[in-house]
């Protein structure tokens, strides 16, 4: 492709393939401009796939620019966040609520085009990318997604939902773990609707790829069974015309678009390099690159308005895209209202009113229940009430009890099941989860506790995106006993407390695992993590305490005694909760003043108004203890300076787990002489 003269440019008469042209170079100097002007950001990815994304988002995307949330909208995925400025500017040029203040105030405090994209539906930014590898998991959630809705609703003659997901990708994204354990599952599954564009620049931050990566991506993804196909130059418009044709021919594969790119396109010295990829051209190479692409000096950010007319006609198109399917969708009402009524609770989120009904509740004469059972005692009374309830384990369903029984299996053609199998990819797990909630499913995903290290950056983004999937995490404690210190978590209870907006919830008893999947379901914004016990624990006999299950509040006062002052608070989660209550009612018979709270959600109780608070927490109990099995971190706000944690400051050990209790002093005799050496110092 030959540059835009600058003749040709004012001459404000263009041939197509020149409109082209004007409309790529004006893509690519948007994000340079932008880049620029905040002396900060990464212009070498715009500057050498604008033209591959233009003829994507031209001649392919299937979009709405005034109705960004239209539900049969194709969806776009930028897992390569660092190239942002070519996301910002795409959205602008075709109409979204995305303004040219706002590219103007690229990385610049509260503005729409931050330095990584956030998801912002309204302005057309499906999910928060940056992070590498997290958007190509995300982009196979929400095909996950595309595929069930399909299955659900479509009836032959009425195909109410045919969207695709389309990304770009980077050499970072494929490098990252996250991808290829992705990337295996969408094979595996035959996601035909997913086709993500690779950017190949051969280029990454520090210097060439080949520094570090050097295998074959084709071959690797052929393994994958993906549909691969190579195009020698990404300026090659026809090409990648023909390519996404072709992917979307594709009936039994995910479509991987290799594309020779150049990072920095027309840079004089900075194409090809890796001084384009996470730095400002400056300004002396900002002149050269516009001299070089025949594009004007000034003003910055300029727009040819028959560029702007070109990418604006995807308002007119959008309305029309949408127009037939509204029609196709009058069609579907008439033939399947009862089937379109329920298309209509999908997509308004809302949950049949008696599924809080199907909630069981549990007594003390039930045998003792570890709450990871409890949980998928009530996962599966709620499932038929819960449509949108979809998710699974990796490889760990029998372990974490999350099968949804008479739901079927999400496999390759059959994908009207709502059980996921995610193999042992814990971290393609919470990405693909992650897509999924950002797709409208109440998501979940499980493992055992101590492999949620190997999805924190998933947790992390669900938090930051305030998206609502719910992650399920079994054997919870040094508890789960002879699998040892590798399986054993320590530090990880105060670690994911310490994330902003996601909600930890470890609950102490069957009944409070009850109620915390009722308060995880109807969470307005954010994940909820569920700390749940491998061992069997008691149901509590409330009927013998102060006060009914509170848990909805993050603590509460679960049993209290007078007697002899000072008292003492005792505190505790999960599975010392039950041990905390044993604990008081010896506490009891020796007639000291003893209140026991159950606080299984730091999160939830941090929520709650400053006097509820304060009548939990007293300040007249100075002796406070709390019972943990996890790391006593951040306790000390709420035993404050005279009280004490029984908590682990070491790894565990393999042995079964009531030799665990008496070794690490969860017992109640151990309780009881903490205790009693607190009130003596109080």
């Amino acid at each position: 492709m030959q540059p835009q003269s600058a003749a040709q440019h004012k001459s404000g008469t263009s041939s197509p393939s020149e409109l082209d042209q004007l409309s790529i170079n004006t893509i690519r100097f948007l994000a340079v401009d932008a880049v620029q002007k905040a002396n900060s950001g990464h212009p070498g990815l715009p500057m050498g796939a604008a033209a591959m994304t233009y003829v994507l988002w031209t001649r392919f995307l299937r979009f709405n620019p005034h109705d960004p949330k239209w539900p049969n909208r194709d969806r776009f995925v930028l897992s390569a966040g660092h190239g942002c400025m070519l996301l910002y500017a795409l959205l602008y040029l075709t109409g979204y609520d995305i303004s040219l203040e706002d590219i103007q105030q690229f990385r610049q405090w509260n503005s729409k085009t931050p330095g990584h994209p956030e998801r912002l539906l309204e302005a057309g930014i499906e999910t928060t990318t940056g992070p590498l590898g997290q958007g190509f998991g995300n982009g196979v959630g929400m095909a996950i997604a595309g595929k069930h809705l399909a299955a659900r609703f479509n009836q032959p003659g009425h195909a109410l939902i045919d969207y695709h997901i389309y990304g770009l990708v980077s050499d970072g994204d494929l490098m990252e773990g996250v991808s290829s354990e992705a990337a295996s599952i969408a094979g595996h599954l035959g996601l035909n609707n997913l086709i993500y564009l690779y950017d190949n620049n051969h280029v990454s931050l520090e210097g060439p790829t080949n520094w570090a990566f050097t295998e074959n991506v084709g071959k690797r993804f052929e393994a994958y069974d993906w549909f691969v196909q190579k195009i020698e130059d990404g300026n090659d418009l026809a090409a990648v015309e023909r390519a996404l044709n072709a992917a979307r021919a594709e009936r039994d594969r995910p479509s991987l678009i290799m594309a020779r790119t150049h990072i920095g396109y027309g840079s004089p010295n900075k194409h090809d390099s890796y001084t384009a990829h996470g730095s400002p051209l400056g300004l002396e190479e900002v002149k050269l690159t516009k001299q070089n692409l025949g594009w004007p000096l000034e003003p910055a950010f300029y727009v040819p308005p028959e560029a702007l007319s070109h990418f604006r006609s995807a308002i007119g198109r959008g309305a029309k895209l949408q127009a037939d399917w509204e029609a196709r969708r009058s069609a579907f009402h008439n033939a399947y209202p009862q089937l379109d009524a329920e298309w209509d609770r999908f997509v308004s989120g809302e949950i049949s009113p008696d599924w809080k009904a199907q909630i069981p509740v549990f007594v003390p004469s039930d045998d003792a229940l570890a709450t990871r059972q409890a949980s998928g005692k009530v996962l599966n009374a709620i499932a038929a009430s819960v449509p949108t309830l979809m998710g699974g384990s990796a490889d760990l369903n029998p372990s974490t009890d999350t099968y949804l029984k008479g739901q079927g299996d999400f496999q390759r053609g059959s994908y009207s099941g709502r059980n996921l199998h995610f193999g042992v990819r814990e971290h393609a797990m919470g990405s693909i989860v992650n897509g999924l909630s950002l797709s409208g499913f109440l998501a979940f995903g499980a493992t055992f506790f101590n492999f949620s290290d190997y999805m924190r950056p998933t947790l992390r983004l669900a938090a930051l995106m305030k998206a609502h999937p719910i992650f399920i995490f079994t054997h919870d404690s040094i508890f789960l006993g002879e699998d040892g210190p590798t399986h054993q978590p320590i530090e990880q209870i105060p670690s994911l407390r310490a994330v902003p907006n996601l909600c930890l919830i470890r609950p102490g008893d069957a009944n409070e695992t009850a109620v915390a999947w009722r308060v995880a379901i109807e969470r307005p914004n954010g994940p909820v993590a569920l700390i749940l016990t491998r061992q069997k624990i008691p149901v509590l006999d409330r009927s013998k305490y102060a006060s009914a299950n509170g848990l909805e509040r993050g603590a509460y006062v679960l049993a209290e005694s007078p007697g002899k002052e000072p008292g003492i608070l005792l505190i505790a989660s999960g599975s010392e909760l039950s041990l905390a209550v044993e604990a008081f009612e010896r506490l009891k018979s020796e007639g000291l003043a003893t209140r026991v709270v159950s606080m299984p959600s730091w999160d939830l109780f941090e929520m709650q108004p400053e006097s509820y608070r304060e009548g939990v927490f007293p300040a007249r109990f100075k002796a406070r203890l709390a019972i943990e099995a996890a790391s006593p971190f951040g306790w000390e706000r709420y035993v404050g300076p005279q009280g004490a944690v029984i908590g682990m400051n070491r790894f565990g050990a393999s042995a079964p787990y009531e030799v665990l209790a008496q070794e690490f002093g969860f017992t109640p005799a151990h309780v009881l002489d903490e205790v009693h050496r607190l009130l003596e110092t109080a």
